[in-house]
């Protein structure tokens, strides 16, 4: 049975930990990457203190499990040769021999990050909260211009990848009024060259050839409250962080139905930049210092609050359900005096749900995200320090059951060692219910 994970907050709920959490018993077959890209940060401790933030390998790769970039990711090879480095120095041999990359796969140049800076400059203090890696700015790039979009297959074509790059940095840079500050598109050619003779370029019948030979964990980037569709506008990813992307590729691949969905949360909530945050607490800042998520230049500050079950709950609605959950941080509400909120004030009006809304109207989303951004917490739940009582509190809110817990970075657990066995039926699916017809909604 395959394993889909994705994060149902903001990001940075632990997705790393859980990915190499499950591949560390050997049976996992290989993890398939199926959104965003290069401005993923997927963080890994060995339990011998090695660390590695993975962004484009899967964070099954200090395990040996191969990493397959789909076509639904966006590749970065300047990014990932230097990420390939690290994982050397960790003592990975050759990184590149565990990748295979899909040639359907955008690329994110410097093009493209020159491009989304100076637009997230222009904004001012309205900025969206971009990493500045261009990843958003490939995907409007590729929606505007579907022909000309380069892709992984595109460097192995020296000519035809000239000519793309060309067109591309003259657009840009007459969309924005000037040069960018970016390499010539020489130097670039070469690098992606060489980046084409390294790896393994497939084709779209490399899913199929994996699905078959054994268990797949699909790692998605970023959270579900980041969505391009369902998230906050315009504080999202230009990126569908749901289980939609790993489901799509199953069906192409003929396995629509073999996956479980794996939703992970932390204890308390983060956001890196800007964007709704109910929850935030200052205090929690000093409380829970976070080692491998700082200030960014472009994202800005790492924001905590506590546990946020409206917010979460509305991830897990969008999602249409989780057949189970991984509880990351179990060991933070012993330190930091951690709650959950589980209902807002908005405007005097108590909310105890977020409305979803149809995919795709941003009108509506930027409209419930101004509510969010005058919502206060108002109705708290205090499970204490135990974290049994914290994993209880979270499956009963989000109706799903705990199947792994972890507490610091290398302590992962799993549950119920029976849910990730190829029988489905071992644990039975998700007991979710959309919540519909509450009356304290926003």
């Amino acid at each position: 049975m395959h394993t889909i994970v994705v994060d149902l907050g903001h990001g940075d709920a632990g997705k790393g930990a859980v990915v190499d959490a499950l591949s560390r018993d050997g049976h996992v077959a290989a993890v398939v990457r199926f959104n965003g890209g290069a401005q993923a940060a997927h963080n890994v401790v060995t339990e011998q203190g090695g660390h590695h933030t993975f962004a484009q390998f899967g964070s099954g790769t200090l395990r040996g499990v191969p990493t397959h970039l789909s076509r639904l990711m966006l590749v970065d090879p300047l990014a990932l040769t230097a990420e390939a480095d690290h994982l050397r120095a960790l003592g990975v041999p050759d990184p590149y021999a565990l990748l295979t990359v899909d040639r359907r796969a955008l690329l994110t140049t410097p093009y493209h990050a020159a491009a989304g800076r100076l637009r997230e400059q222009a904004r001012g203090a309205a900025r969206h909260g971009s990493c500045g890696m261009g990843v958003g700015e490939s995907a409007s790039y590729a929606l505007t211009h579907p022909g000309d979009a380069p892709t992984a297959g595109d460097c192995t074509s020296r000519p035809r990848l000239l000519r793309l790059l060309r067109l591309l940095r003259d657009r840009l840079a007459d969309a924005l009024g000037g040069p960018l500050p970016a390499p010539p598109v020489e130097d670039c050619a070469d690098a992606y060259a060489a980046f084409a003779r390294t790896v393994t370029l497939t084709g779209d019948d490399e899913l199929h050839r994996l699905v078959r030979r054994g268990p797949l964990v699909f790692e998605g980037a970023q959270g579900v409250l980041l969505d391009e569709w369902h998230g906050f506008h315009p504080y999202t990813t230009w990126s569908t962080t749901t289980f939609a992307n790993a489901r799509t590729l199953l069906a192409e691949a003929d396995a629509p139905d073999g996956a479980r969905r794996l939703g992970v949360v932390r204890t308390y909530t983060t956001r890196h930049g800007p964007g709704p945050l109910v929850t935030e607490d200052p205090a929690l800042t000093a409380a829970l210092p976070e080692p491998h998520n700082g200030t960014g230049r472009w994202q800005g500050a790492f924001r905590i609050g506590h546990f946020d079950a409206v917010a979460h709950a509305y991830a897990v609605e969008v999602c249409g359900g989780v057949d189970g959950l991984a509880v990351t941080h179990l060991d933070a509400p012993a330190r930091a005096g951690l709650r959950i909120c589980r209902g807002y004030d908005v405007d005097g009006e108590p909310v105890t749900r977020i409305e979803p809304g149809p995919a795709g109207d941003l009108a509506r989303q930027a409209e419930l995200t101004g509510r969010l951004l005058r919502a206060r917490p108002a109705r708290w739940d205090e499970p204490g320090s135990d974290p049994d009582a914290w994993t209880g509190a979270l499956s009963a809110l989000l109706n799903a059951p705990v199947v792994l817990e972890s507490s610091g970075p290398t302590r992962q657990r799993l549950v119920d060692a029976g849910w990730f066995a190829n029988d489905r039926g071992s644990t039975g699916k998700s007991k979710y219910v959309s919540g519909k017809g509450s009356s304290l909604s926003v």
